[in-house]
Protein backbone atom coordinates (compact mmCIF):
# COMPACT_ATOMS: atom_id res chain seq x y z
CA UNK A 1 0.00 0.00 0.00
CA UNK A 2 1.02 3.62 -0.92
CA UNK A 3 2.18 5.24 1.90
CA UNK A 4 -0.33 8.48 3.18
CA UNK A 5 0.65 11.75 3.46
CA UNK A 6 0.11 14.70 5.95
CA UNK A 7 0.66 18.53 5.83
CA UNK A 8 0.45 20.63 8.77
CA UNK A 9 -0.66 24.26 7.74
CA UNK A 10 -0.78 27.03 10.21
CA UNK A 11 -2.47 30.55 9.74
CA UNK A 12 -0.40 32.88 11.20
CA UNK A 13 -2.27 36.24 11.77
CA UNK A 14 -2.22 39.41 14.45
CA UNK A 15 -4.80 42.55 13.29
CA UNK A 16 -2.94 45.81 13.25
CA UNK A 17 -2.80 47.37 16.09
CA UNK A 18 -0.65 50.54 15.37
CA UNK A 19 -1.99 53.23 16.05
CA UNK A 20 -2.16 55.30 12.70
CA UNK A 21 -1.05 58.85 14.20
CA UNK A 22 1.59 57.38 16.12
CA UNK A 23 2.70 54.30 14.09
CA UNK A 24 3.32 52.73 17.54
CA UNK A 25 1.33 49.95 19.07
CA UNK A 26 -0.20 51.50 22.42
CA UNK A 27 -0.66 49.76 25.56
CA UNK A 28 -2.81 46.89 26.19
CA UNK A 29 -3.62 46.09 29.74
CA UNK A 30 -5.60 43.14 28.81
CA UNK A 31 -2.86 41.05 27.90
CA UNK A 32 -0.60 41.88 31.00
CA UNK A 33 2.06 41.07 31.90
CA UNK A 34 2.71 41.67 28.19
CA UNK A 35 3.23 45.34 26.94
CA UNK A 36 0.20 44.41 24.18
CA UNK A 37 -1.25 41.28 22.47
CA UNK A 38 1.00 40.81 19.75
CA UNK A 39 3.58 40.70 22.64
CA UNK A 40 1.90 38.16 24.41
CA UNK A 41 0.93 36.04 21.66
CA UNK A 42 4.45 36.25 19.90
CA UNK A 43 5.87 34.62 23.88
CA UNK A 44 3.14 31.79 24.15
CA UNK A 45 3.28 30.79 19.96
CA UNK A 46 5.40 32.51 17.65
CA UNK A 47 8.46 32.69 19.39
CA UNK A 48 8.73 28.76 20.77
CA UNK A 49 7.55 27.02 17.41
CA UNK A 50 10.32 29.09 15.85
CA UNK A 51 12.59 27.77 18.26
CA UNK A 52 11.52 24.49 18.18
CA UNK A 53 11.80 23.92 14.04
CA UNK A 54 8.22 23.76 13.79
CA UNK A 55 7.88 25.99 10.88
CA UNK A 56 10.60 23.97 8.96
CA UNK A 57 7.98 20.88 9.22
CA UNK A 58 5.02 22.97 8.53
CA UNK A 59 3.00 24.79 5.54
CA UNK A 60 2.46 27.94 6.85
CA UNK A 61 1.27 31.86 5.97
CA UNK A 62 2.52 34.73 8.24
CA UNK A 63 0.41 37.92 8.26
CA UNK A 64 2.00 40.59 7.20
CA UNK A 65 0.56 43.32 9.88
CA UNK A 66 2.41 40.34 12.29
CA UNK A 67 5.46 40.26 10.27
CA UNK A 68 5.37 43.99 10.30
CA UNK A 69 5.56 43.82 13.79
CA UNK A 70 8.04 41.10 14.57
CA UNK A 71 10.01 43.47 11.89
CA UNK A 72 10.78 45.52 14.89
CA UNK A 73 9.81 43.62 17.78
CA UNK A 74 10.89 40.41 17.57
CA UNK A 75 13.52 40.27 14.31
CA UNK A 76 15.32 36.78 15.24
CA UNK A 77 11.40 35.25 14.99
CA UNK A 78 10.66 36.56 11.61
CA UNK A 79 14.39 35.76 10.63
CA UNK A 80 13.59 31.84 11.61
CA UNK A 81 10.54 32.56 9.76
CA UNK A 82 12.57 33.61 6.93
CA UNK A 83 14.85 30.37 7.44
CA UNK A 84 11.82 28.07 7.22
CA UNK A 85 10.32 29.81 3.78
CA UNK A 86 11.16 26.91 1.39
CA UNK A 87 9.38 26.87 -1.43
CA UNK A 88 6.88 24.12 -0.38
CA UNK A 89 6.45 25.61 3.04
CA UNK A 90 5.06 29.08 3.15
CA UNK A 91 2.39 30.86 1.38
CA UNK A 92 1.61 34.58 1.19
CA UNK A 93 -1.54 35.97 2.48
CA UNK A 94 -3.38 39.39 1.19
CA UNK A 95 -2.16 42.55 3.40
CA UNK A 96 -4.51 43.79 5.94
CA UNK A 97 -6.97 40.48 5.97
CA UNK A 98 -9.85 41.57 3.98
CA UNK A 99 -12.43 40.20 3.10
CA UNK A 100 -11.81 40.19 -0.36
CA UNK A 101 -15.33 38.55 -2.09
CA UNK A 102 -17.08 41.99 -0.44
CA UNK A 103 -14.28 44.33 -1.93
CA UNK A 104 -14.02 45.92 -5.07
CA UNK A 105 -11.67 44.62 -7.98
CA UNK A 106 -9.31 47.09 -7.69
CA UNK A 107 -9.15 46.68 -3.30
CA UNK A 108 -8.76 42.64 -4.03
CA UNK A 109 -5.90 43.03 -6.68
CA UNK A 110 -4.06 45.76 -4.26
CA UNK A 111 -4.78 43.18 -1.10
CA UNK A 112 -2.90 40.35 -2.96
CA UNK A 113 -0.28 42.64 -4.42
CA UNK A 114 0.38 43.98 -1.28
CA UNK A 115 0.68 40.71 0.80
CA UNK A 116 2.62 38.80 -2.42
CA UNK A 117 5.17 41.80 -2.43
CA UNK A 118 5.49 41.69 1.46
CA UNK A 119 6.32 37.98 1.23
CA UNK A 120 8.97 38.50 -1.55
CA UNK A 121 11.16 41.46 -0.02
CA UNK A 122 11.29 39.45 3.76
CA UNK A 123 11.38 35.97 2.18
CA UNK A 124 13.20 36.96 -0.73
CA UNK A 125 11.10 34.87 -3.47
CA UNK A 126 7.97 35.28 -5.35
CA UNK A 127 5.17 33.10 -3.72
CA UNK A 128 2.98 30.49 -5.27
CA UNK A 129 0.16 29.77 -2.85
CA UNK A 130 -1.84 32.36 -0.90
CA UNK A 131 -3.81 31.69 2.04
CA UNK A 132 -7.26 33.75 1.81
CA UNK A 133 -8.45 35.51 4.65
CA UNK A 134 -11.23 33.16 6.55
CA UNK A 135 -10.95 31.46 3.20
CA UNK A 136 -13.32 33.70 1.78
CA UNK A 137 -13.42 32.78 -1.80
CA UNK A 138 -15.54 33.34 -5.24
CA UNK A 139 -14.28 33.07 -8.74
CA UNK A 140 -12.90 36.50 -9.32
CA UNK A 141 -10.90 36.45 -6.22
CA UNK A 142 -9.32 33.03 -7.63
CA UNK A 143 -8.69 34.89 -10.95
CA UNK A 144 -6.85 37.88 -9.83
CA UNK A 145 -4.81 35.77 -7.64
CA UNK A 146 -3.94 33.32 -10.59
CA UNK A 147 -3.51 36.47 -12.71
CA UNK A 148 -0.55 37.72 -9.95
CA UNK A 149 1.17 34.40 -10.01
CA UNK A 150 -0.22 32.45 -7.16
CA UNK A 151 -0.54 28.37 -8.17
CA UNK A 152 -2.96 27.11 -5.24
CA UNK A 153 -5.03 27.79 -1.97
CA UNK A 154 -6.54 26.54 0.94
CA UNK A 155 -10.19 26.10 1.52
CA UNK A 156 -12.84 24.14 3.44
CA UNK A 157 -14.01 21.11 2.05
CA UNK A 158 -17.89 22.54 2.35
CA UNK A 159 -16.75 25.26 -0.05
CA UNK A 160 -16.83 22.86 -2.84
CA UNK A 161 -20.01 23.30 -5.18
CA UNK A 162 -19.80 19.42 -5.89
CA UNK A 163 -21.74 17.32 -3.02
CA UNK A 164 -18.99 14.72 -2.53
CA UNK A 165 -15.11 15.90 -2.15
CA UNK A 166 -12.68 13.35 -1.52
CA UNK A 167 -10.12 15.84 0.68
CA UNK A 168 -7.52 13.39 0.17
CA UNK A 169 -6.16 14.68 -2.94
CA UNK A 170 -6.01 18.23 -4.41
CA UNK A 171 -8.23 19.47 -7.69
CA UNK A 172 -7.94 22.41 -9.86
CA UNK A 173 -10.75 25.32 -10.56
CA UNK A 174 -11.07 26.17 -13.97
CA UNK A 175 -10.73 30.16 -14.39
CA UNK A 176 -11.80 30.61 -18.05
CA UNK A 177 -9.21 30.73 -21.05
CA UNK A 178 -7.18 28.27 -20.19
CA UNK A 179 -6.15 29.21 -16.80
CA UNK A 180 -6.64 27.36 -13.31
CA UNK A 181 -6.16 27.14 -9.90
CA UNK A 182 -4.96 23.98 -7.81
CA UNK A 183 -7.16 24.37 -4.56
CA UNK A 184 -6.29 21.71 -1.57
CA UNK A 185 -9.65 21.29 0.87
CA UNK A 186 -8.55 20.23 4.67
CA UNK A 187 -9.47 17.61 6.72
CA UNK A 188 -12.31 18.94 8.80
CA UNK A 189 -12.62 15.95 10.73
CA UNK A 190 -8.70 16.00 11.79
CA UNK A 191 -8.47 20.22 11.92
CA UNK A 192 -11.48 20.27 14.16
CA UNK A 193 -10.32 17.98 16.66
CA UNK A 194 -6.62 19.71 17.10
CA UNK A 195 -8.55 22.79 17.08
CA UNK A 196 -10.98 21.57 19.67
CA UNK A 197 -10.51 18.60 20.95
CA UNK A 198 -7.62 18.52 23.91
CA UNK A 199 -7.98 15.46 24.66
CA UNK A 200 -7.37 14.15 21.22
CA UNK A 201 -4.23 15.77 21.34
CA UNK A 202 -2.86 15.04 24.58
CA UNK A 203 -0.73 12.73 22.47
CA UNK A 204 0.50 13.28 19.09
CA UNK A 205 1.73 9.55 18.73
CA UNK A 206 -2.21 8.45 19.72
CA UNK A 207 -3.39 10.81 17.34
CA UNK A 208 -1.04 9.91 15.00
CA UNK A 209 -2.31 6.38 15.12
CA UNK A 210 -6.41 6.81 15.98
CA UNK A 211 -7.02 9.72 14.00
CA UNK A 212 -4.56 10.28 11.04
CA UNK A 213 -3.85 6.81 9.98
CA UNK A 214 -7.36 5.80 9.53
CA UNK A 215 -7.91 8.54 6.94
CA UNK A 216 -5.35 7.84 4.86
CA UNK A 217 -5.85 3.82 4.76
CA UNK A 218 -8.98 3.65 2.77
CA UNK A 219 -8.71 1.25 -0.33
CA UNK A 220 -10.19 4.08 -2.36
CA UNK A 221 -7.52 6.96 -1.57
CA UNK A 222 -4.82 4.39 -2.43
CA UNK A 223 -6.04 2.88 -5.85
CA UNK A 224 -3.31 2.21 -7.97
CA UNK A 225 -4.29 5.05 -10.56
CA UNK A 226 -4.54 7.54 -7.84
CA UNK A 227 -1.44 9.63 -5.92
CA UNK A 228 -0.55 8.45 -2.93
CA UNK A 229 -3.91 10.02 -0.27
CA UNK A 230 -3.00 13.26 1.66
CA UNK A 231 -4.65 14.59 5.01
CA UNK A 232 -4.09 18.42 5.28
CA UNK A 233 -4.72 19.89 8.55
CA UNK A 234 -5.56 23.25 8.48
CA UNK A 235 -5.69 25.77 11.72
CA UNK A 236 -5.44 28.78 13.30
CA UNK A 237 -1.42 29.26 13.88
CA UNK A 238 -2.33 30.61 17.50
CA UNK A 239 -3.51 27.91 18.46
CA UNK A 240 -0.14 26.48 18.76
CA UNK A 241 0.63 27.61 22.55
CA UNK A 242 -1.49 30.57 22.70
CA UNK A 243 -4.87 29.45 22.14
CA UNK A 244 -3.90 25.99 23.73
CA UNK A 245 -0.94 25.87 26.22
CA UNK A 246 1.54 23.14 25.40
CA UNK A 247 -0.49 22.40 21.71
CA UNK A 248 3.02 23.47 20.10
CA UNK A 249 4.54 20.63 21.72
CA UNK A 250 2.01 18.20 20.39
CA UNK A 251 2.50 19.99 16.79
CA UNK A 252 6.60 19.18 16.89
CA UNK A 253 5.52 15.49 18.25
CA UNK A 254 3.68 15.03 15.51
CA UNK A 255 5.42 16.64 12.62
CA UNK A 256 9.30 15.89 13.59
CA UNK A 257 9.29 12.53 15.76
CA UNK A 258 11.74 10.85 16.88
CA UNK A 259 13.25 7.76 14.55
CA UNK A 260 11.42 5.21 16.48
CA UNK A 261 7.76 6.83 16.38
CA UNK A 262 8.76 7.98 12.57
CA UNK A 263 9.57 4.28 11.55
CA UNK A 264 6.57 3.42 13.20
CA UNK A 265 4.07 5.45 11.53
CA UNK A 266 2.14 4.50 8.21
CA UNK A 267 1.85 7.85 6.75
CA UNK A 268 5.07 10.74 5.73
CA UNK A 269 4.71 14.35 6.67
CA UNK A 270 5.28 16.19 3.54
CA UNK A 271 5.41 20.03 2.56
CA UNK A 272 2.27 21.07 1.04
CA UNK A 273 3.35 22.28 -1.78
CA UNK A 274 5.48 19.29 -2.94
CA UNK A 275 2.14 17.02 -2.38
CA UNK A 276 -0.02 19.01 -4.47
CA UNK A 277 1.76 19.40 -7.51
CA UNK A 278 0.95 17.81 -10.52
CA UNK A 279 2.64 14.64 -11.91
CA UNK A 280 4.16 14.74 -15.32
CA UNK A 281 1.78 14.66 -17.59
CA UNK A 282 -1.26 14.41 -15.46
CA UNK A 283 -3.82 17.42 -13.81
CA UNK A 284 -5.77 17.16 -10.89
CA UNK A 285 -9.23 16.88 -11.40
CA UNK A 286 -11.57 19.56 -11.81
CA UNK A 287 -13.95 20.82 -8.89
CA UNK A 288 -16.24 24.11 -8.57
CA UNK A 289 -16.14 25.62 -5.55
CA UNK A 290 -19.10 27.89 -3.84
CA UNK A 291 -18.64 31.63 -4.11
CA UNK A 292 -18.91 34.02 -1.37
CA UNK A 293 -18.22 31.58 1.28
CA UNK A 294 -15.79 30.94 3.92
CA UNK A 295 -14.29 28.76 6.90
CA UNK A 296 -15.71 30.42 9.95
CA UNK A 297 -19.31 31.46 8.68
CA UNK A 298 -21.75 28.68 8.46
CA UNK A 299 -23.85 31.64 6.07
CA UNK A 300 -21.23 32.82 3.93
CA UNK A 301 -19.36 35.90 3.77
CA UNK A 302 -22.34 37.28 6.02
CA UNK A 303 -20.32 37.32 9.47
CA UNK A 304 -18.48 40.38 8.25
CA UNK A 305 -21.62 42.24 6.26
CA UNK A 306 -24.93 41.31 7.53
CA UNK A 307 -27.19 39.91 10.17
CA UNK A 308 -25.47 36.40 10.75
CA UNK A 309 -27.35 34.20 12.54
CA UNK A 310 -23.29 32.87 14.41
CA UNK A 311 -23.69 36.32 16.13
CA UNK A 312 -26.68 37.18 18.60
CA UNK A 313 -27.39 40.13 17.46
CA UNK A 314 -25.20 41.64 14.25
CA UNK A 315 -27.75 44.60 12.68
CA UNK A 316 -25.05 46.98 13.32
CA UNK A 317 -22.60 45.03 10.89
CA UNK A 318 -24.76 46.20 7.89
CA UNK A 319 -24.49 49.30 8.61
CA UNK A 320 -20.83 50.19 9.30
CA UNK A 321 -19.65 48.33 6.69
CA UNK A 322 -22.11 50.71 4.32
CA UNK A 323 -20.67 53.57 5.83
CA UNK A 324 -17.13 52.72 5.41
CA UNK A 325 -17.61 52.08 1.85
CA UNK A 326 -19.45 55.43 1.42
CA UNK A 327 -16.21 57.00 2.89
CA UNK A 328 -13.77 54.90 0.08
CA UNK A 329 -16.04 55.86 -2.20
CA UNK A 330 -15.74 59.18 -1.71
CA UNK A 331 -11.77 59.36 -0.87
CA UNK A 332 -11.69 56.97 -4.53
CA UNK A 333 -13.31 60.29 -6.06
CA UNK A 334 -10.93 62.37 -4.47
CA UNK A 335 -8.05 60.75 -5.48
CA UNK A 336 -9.14 60.13 -9.18
CA UNK A 337 -9.73 63.76 -9.72
CA UNK A 338 -6.39 64.70 -7.72
CA UNK A 339 -4.60 62.79 -9.74
CA UNK A 340 -6.18 63.39 -13.20
CA UNK A 341 -5.18 66.84 -12.58
CA UNK A 342 -1.30 66.67 -12.12
CA UNK A 343 1.02 67.07 -14.99
CA UNK A 344 0.35 63.75 -17.22
CA UNK A 345 -2.50 62.21 -15.17
CA UNK A 346 -0.97 59.61 -13.72
CA UNK A 347 -2.51 56.30 -12.80
CA UNK A 348 -3.55 56.92 -8.88
CA UNK A 349 -4.06 52.90 -8.87
CA UNK A 350 -1.18 51.60 -10.25
CA UNK A 351 0.89 54.09 -7.70
CA UNK A 352 -1.32 52.20 -4.82
CA UNK A 353 -0.19 49.03 -5.82
CA UNK A 354 3.07 49.96 -5.80
CA UNK A 355 3.31 52.11 -2.30
CA UNK A 356 3.35 48.52 -0.76
CA UNK A 357 7.21 49.30 -0.47
CA UNK A 358 6.11 52.74 1.70
CA UNK A 359 4.17 50.74 3.61
CA UNK A 360 6.22 47.69 4.27
CA UNK A 361 9.23 49.52 5.26
CA UNK A 362 11.35 49.48 2.53
CA UNK A 363 11.40 52.65 0.67
CA UNK A 364 10.64 56.36 1.90
CA UNK A 365 7.82 58.41 0.51
CA UNK A 366 10.45 60.70 -0.58
CA UNK A 367 12.39 57.87 -2.64
CA UNK A 368 8.84 56.85 -3.62
CA UNK A 369 7.31 59.60 -5.25
CA UNK A 370 11.25 61.30 -6.58
CA UNK A 371 11.07 58.05 -8.73
CA UNK A 372 7.49 57.11 -9.51
CA UNK A 373 6.58 61.00 -10.64
CA UNK A 374 9.86 62.27 -11.61
CA UNK A 375 8.01 64.79 -13.74
CA UNK A 376 5.33 66.00 -11.19
CA UNK A 377 5.79 69.47 -9.17
CA UNK A 378 6.97 69.28 -5.92
CA UNK A 379 3.69 70.35 -4.65
CA UNK A 380 2.04 67.10 -6.71
CA UNK A 381 4.17 65.03 -5.48
CA UNK A 382 3.12 65.79 -1.85
CA UNK A 383 -0.57 65.83 -2.99
CA UNK A 384 0.06 62.93 -3.97
CA UNK A 385 1.95 61.36 -1.31
CA UNK A 386 -0.95 62.64 1.24
CA UNK A 387 -3.43 60.76 -0.97
CA UNK A 388 -1.19 57.79 -1.35
CA UNK A 389 -1.10 57.61 2.71
CA UNK A 390 -4.96 58.17 2.88
CA UNK A 391 -5.19 54.67 0.52
CA UNK A 392 -2.86 52.98 2.63
CA UNK A 393 -5.56 53.58 5.64
CA UNK A 394 -8.57 53.41 3.61
CA UNK A 395 -7.48 50.00 2.70
CA UNK A 396 -6.90 48.96 6.39
CA UNK A 397 -10.35 50.12 7.68
CA UNK A 398 -12.18 47.05 5.88
CA UNK A 399 -10.08 44.31 7.87
CA UNK A 400 -12.17 41.51 8.95
CA UNK A 401 -11.52 41.75 12.70
CA UNK A 402 -13.76 44.95 12.75
CA UNK A 403 -16.75 42.84 11.90
CA UNK A 404 -15.68 39.18 13.66
CA UNK A 405 -17.52 39.61 16.70
CA UNK A 406 -20.79 40.16 18.50
CA UNK A 407 -20.10 44.14 19.19
CA UNK A 408 -18.89 46.98 17.68
CA UNK A 409 -17.47 48.59 20.97
CA UNK A 410 -14.72 45.84 20.91
CA UNK A 411 -11.10 47.18 20.16
CA UNK A 412 -11.26 45.33 16.79
CA UNK A 413 -13.64 47.98 15.55
CA UNK A 414 -12.63 50.76 17.22
CA UNK A 415 -9.25 49.99 15.56
CA UNK A 416 -10.82 50.30 12.12
CA UNK A 417 -12.49 53.34 13.09
CA UNK A 418 -9.44 55.10 13.73
CA UNK A 419 -7.95 54.34 10.46
CA UNK A 420 -11.05 55.71 8.94
CA UNK A 421 -10.60 58.58 10.93
CA UNK A 422 -6.94 58.45 9.60
CA UNK A 423 -7.85 58.13 5.75
CA UNK A 424 -11.08 60.72 6.16
CA UNK A 425 -8.60 63.60 8.43
CA UNK A 426 -5.94 63.11 5.70
CA UNK A 427 -8.09 63.54 2.70
CA UNK A 428 -10.33 66.41 4.25
CA UNK A 429 -7.37 68.53 5.27
CA UNK A 430 -5.53 67.95 1.76
CA UNK A 431 -9.01 68.80 -0.56
CA UNK A 432 -11.25 70.74 2.22
CA UNK A 433 -13.56 68.30 1.91
CA UNK A 434 -15.91 66.93 5.05
CA UNK A 435 -15.60 63.27 3.97
CA UNK A 436 -15.43 62.79 8.16
CA UNK A 437 -18.68 65.09 8.77
CA UNK A 438 -20.80 62.64 6.00
CA UNK A 439 -18.72 59.35 8.34
CA UNK A 440 -19.85 60.50 11.32
CA UNK A 441 -23.45 61.01 10.35
CA UNK A 442 -23.79 57.13 8.57
CA UNK A 443 -22.16 56.15 12.27
CA UNK A 444 -24.70 57.03 14.13
CA UNK A 445 -27.64 54.42 12.08
CA UNK A 446 -25.57 51.56 13.58
CA UNK A 447 -25.94 50.57 17.52
CA UNK A 448 -23.44 48.92 19.79
CA UNK A 449 -26.11 45.59 21.44
CA UNK A 450 -24.15 45.68 24.57
CA UNK A 451 -24.11 49.33 25.11
CA UNK A 452 -26.81 50.96 23.01
CA UNK A 453 -24.05 53.27 22.06
CA UNK A 454 -24.06 54.40 18.22
CA UNK A 455 -21.64 53.72 15.62
CA UNK A 456 -20.76 58.29 16.39
CA UNK A 457 -19.77 57.56 20.02
CA UNK A 458 -17.98 54.78 19.52
CA UNK A 459 -16.10 56.70 17.01
CA UNK A 460 -15.51 59.46 19.37
CA UNK A 461 -14.54 57.22 22.13
CA UNK A 462 -11.62 55.35 19.28
CA UNK A 463 -9.85 58.96 18.62
CA UNK A 464 -9.95 59.30 22.52
CA UNK A 465 -7.86 56.43 22.73
CA UNK A 466 -5.55 57.86 20.27
CA UNK A 467 -5.06 60.94 21.50
CA UNK A 468 -7.10 62.67 18.79
CA UNK A 469 -9.33 65.49 19.29
CA UNK A 470 -13.24 64.68 18.51
CA UNK A 471 -14.50 65.40 15.34
CA UNK A 472 -16.36 68.74 14.45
Amino acid sequence: MTRGRLAVHAHFYQPSRIDPWTGRVPEEPSAAPFHDWNARVDAECYRPNASRGNLDHISWDLGPTLAGWLATEDAPTLARFASSAAPGNAMAQPYHHTILPLASAADRRTEIRWGLRDFELRFGRRPTGLWLPETAVDLATLRIAAEEGVGYTILAPWQAADPIVDTRRPFRVDLGDGHSIVVVFYDAALSSAVSFEPEATADADRFARERVTPRLSSAAAAAADAPPPLAVIATDGELYGHHQQFRDLFLQRLVAPDQASAERREFDVVALADAIAEPSGKHHPLVRISDRTSWSCHHGVARWSAECPDAADGRWKGPLRAALERLAARVDLVTETTFASMAGGPDPWALRDAYADVVIGTQSVEEFTASQLADASPADRTRAATLLEAQRWRLAMFASDGWYWDDPIRPETRQILKAAAKAARLVDGLARTSLERHLVADLELLVSPSRGLDGAAIYRMALAEAGQPAPA
